[in-house]
């Protein structure tokens, strides 16, 4: 799950009393930065097939963004019984029979398997919009996700104190990712997510990748946990009510209800609900560690020290005169940054390291945000209060690719012309804003633009 942000999905032990497994690093996700239930969401009242590029995030994603439902134009598929990739499936039978998968379990996996140009062109053409961080987050914790995100905690309470109690993790911000992810269940996916993968595989775009998944998505067949019929998802490979794909599945799922099984897809989202919990534990989940605190920043509050490299704690904030809503300092929960999501002008958030933990679930500052946020609003916490740039007009990826190009030109370091406003970035755009005497904030605005074109 990086670079997802949307950062890769999800998994943990096998049964509660196991040990967590030894494993490599979960390897970069395919997973949209916007979760499937908030851009279907946002997608209902703009265009189909988008994905939705945060203007103010600061970290690069991966494409494609995996929705969690067919769009209309593409619900009926269009399977094609293609020569090449009938010999492409019989090359990957080999190397599947090699990766320890037996010829029952791949002949089960495969049959009626055929290539689904639908699949390849949601990969290839997916329409771009820039959607700001506060317009984010209005679908992200609206009130219909907050009301139903209080159900959930109500309905599932039992299984989620055990939960919480078994893994550390506090229930709220488990339903809050659930919300983020499939709407609390309602938009798990419903492609056959065998046929998806060897699609993706097949077209060869990221052909190694989508092969391993592929490969773990048979060995999580042939263990038991799902019939071949059952395994769905999204056209990206993200399954289940909290949107694992299969590597981080096979790496960290659970079987909390003791039934054998590692079942994501079904009704019951117990084990989805308890392979979260655990995958947050894996990545150094700290209880009673909020992800994040808005804060007021003092007047002349130097921008270019909300850095999430500079950390101190909570004290030391307070005697530069950083102050929590209720002008109190923040308690000490441990070293803390400070995060303008949306440059000096907008809310400011003192951030833990819980909020890098969930940043493992998927990268970009929005996502985390929302989870956050949402955990708060389900539990009684208030909105945000500080109010966002809304006056901003957003800027396209070609008018950050031109921020980038106009940095460059004038000797500010911009390693990458791609208009992911990453880090990189965001330190020449400071770098520059310092240059000019104008406040410092990173933000690539039309202001900036403007700037950048009349110097």
């Amino acid at each position: 799950m990086r670079r997802m942000v949307w950062a890769c999905l999800t998994g943990a032990a096998a049964i509660w009393h196991m040990p967590e497994p030894v494993q490599a690093q979960v390897e970069t996700s395919v997973r949209p930065q916007i979760r499937p239930a908030v851009l279907d969401d946002i997608t209902a009242r703009q265009v189909p097939q988008a994905q939705v590029i945060l203007a103010a995030s600061i970290r690069p994603v991966l494409r494609p963004s995996g929705l969690a439902t067919r769009p209309a134009e593409t619900a009926t598929q269009v399977s094609v019984q293609d020569p090449k990739f009938r010999a492409w499936v019989a090359g990957f039978k080999g190397r599947a029979r090699a990766a320890g998968i037996s010829e029952d379990v791949f002949d089960r996996a495969f049959q009626g398997v055929q290539l689904d140009p639908s699949v390849i062109k949601l990969d290839r053409n997916q329409s771009e919009f820039t959607k700001q961080i506060w317009d984010y987050l209005d679908f992200a914790v609206a009130p219909t996700r907050v009301t139903n995100g209080e159900k959930m905690l109500r309905r599932h309470g039992r299984t989620l104190d055990r939960i919480e109690a078994q893994f550390g993790v506090e229930k709220e911000v488990v339903v809050a990712i659930w919300g983020m992810e499939s709407a609390y269940g309602e938009r798990r996916g419903d492609r056959p997510l065998i046929e998806s993968l060897a699609t993706l595989a097949y077209d060869g775009r990221r052909g190694a990748f989508f092969e391993k998944q592929l490969i773990a998505a048979l060995k999580i067949i042939q263990a038991g946990d799902v019939a071949p019929r059952n395994m769905t998802g999204s056209w990206a490979g993200a399954m289940g009510h909290t949107q694992f794909i299969p590597t981080s599945y096979e790496a960290y799922a659970v079987d909390f209800t003791g039934d054998g099984k590692r079942d994501i897809w079904s009704d019951d989202p117990t084990d989805a609900l308890a392979s979260t919990a655990a995958y947050l534990k894996r990545f150094g989940w700290t209880k009673g560690q909020p992800w994040g605190v808005e804060v007021k920043l003092p007047s002349g509050f130097d921008p270019g020290r909300a850095r999430r490299e500079f950390k101190q704690n909570p004290g030391a904030w307070a005697s530069e005169g950083v102050r929590d809503m209720n002008g109190q300092a923040v308690p000490n929960y441990g070293a803390a940054s400070i995060l303008l999501p949306a440059g000096i002008q907008g809310a400011a958030f003192m951030i833990f390291n819980n909020f890098a933990v969930i940043e493992r679930y998927n990268q970009a500052d929005a996502y985390v945000i929302g989870v956050g946020h949402l955990s708060d609003r389900i539990t009684g916490g208030p909105a945000i209060q500080a109010s966002w740039p809304r006056q901003y007009a957003p800027t396209s990826i070609e008018e950050k690719k031109e921020i980038q190009r106009r940095l460059r030109r004038k000797g500010f370091g911009v390693e990458k012309i791609d208009g992911v406003v990453g880090p990189n970035t965001i330190g020449a755009i400071r770098a520059f804003q310092q240059s000019r005497g104008i406040p410092a904030d990173g933000f690539p605005s039309q202001q900036l633009l403007e700037q950048l074109r009349g110097q």
